[in-house]
């Protein structure tokens, strides 16, 4: 619930529930994809593969922007939150190697063909990842939207650092390529 206030820090507070949302709608379309049949191409052109690398790389720009910019100015305002921080960043840690192995899944899905077997494969992964980041998700909204939407003061706040962006040239998903 934001505050009556306003302001940027409760605008963060909504674009962080706002990118959150964005990101669990991905990985469903991901799901939903491989549903579909891994081999089969998306209406759009899309392969599984490019989705499945254009999904780590949203979400590991999205939890970077929160680790550089958002986390780190919120830590300045209130030293008290450092404990909570510094889980979310382990966390984020932790996903990050999900993410690479959802990578190399999809890789190997891609060159074999997929099928039963490589496509099981990923979507083992996606459930587990998608069990973790809902979880992290919430707690995130639960103490950091707080955070931001009582006691953090309006002032001097960067620009906004969780929107999902296309990655900078030359910049690689996880896992390469």
């Amino acid at each position: 619930m934001a505050s009556q206030d306003g302001g940027r820090t409760v605008a963060l507070s909504r674009q962080l529930s706002l990118a959150h949302d964005e990101l669990r709608r991905r990985i469903n379309d991901l799901k939903n994809d491989l549903d579909a049949g891994a081999a089969q191409r998306r209406s759009d052109g899309e392969t599984l593969l490019a989705h499945c690398l254009a999904f780590c790389t949203a979400l590991e720009t999205h939890h970077r922007g929160e680790d550089e910019g958002l986390f780190a100015q919120l830590v300045r305002e209130r030293p008290d939150l450092a404990g909570t921080v510094a889980k979310l960043v382990e966390d984020h840690g932790l996903i990050s190697s999900i993410l690479t192995r959802v990578a190399e899944l999809a890789r190997q899905a891609a060159a074999t063909g997929g099928g039963p077997g490589p496509d099981e494969a990923v979507r083992r992964e996606l459930d587990g990842l998608a069990a973790i980041m809902e979880s992290h998700f919430r707690y995130e909204e639960r103490t950091i939207s707080e955070a931001l939407d009582r006691t953090v003061p309006d002032d001097d706040w960067p620009e906004p650092v969780l929107r999902l962006r296309a990655p900078s040239p030359g910049q690689r998903p996880p896992g390469g390529a």
